[in-house]
């Protein structure tokens, strides 16, 4: 395994050190391991712009909805709620 020195703000090597001892990481090392995971489980999910192209084109082929704009919104809010994007 290899070794890497890196430098943090104060505030962030605290919050750190705060993770571990609440038991939520066993070493500064596991937490930054976790990070880096995450950071690619994220990246590897995000949509490249030739996605995003091949979406709007399919929706434009697909014709007009049957879903009103309030429903539009409503499903839009629920799923934002259930992602825990938007909170009451």
């Amino acid at each position: 395994m290899a070794t890497m020195t890196i430098s943090l703000p104060d505030p962030m090597k605290e919050w750190i050190e705060a993770q571990i001892s609440k038991g939520e990481y066993a070493s500064t090392s596991d937490y930054v391991r976790d990070l880096v995971r995450r950071d690619r489980s994220r990246r590897d999910q995000e949509l490249t712009i030739e996605d995003l192209r091949q979406i709007v084109l399919e929706s434009r082929s697909s014709g007009a909805g049957k879903q009103s704009l309030d429903g539009i919104f409503e499903n839009a809010e629920r799923l934002a709620r259930a992602r825990g994007v938007v909170r009451d």
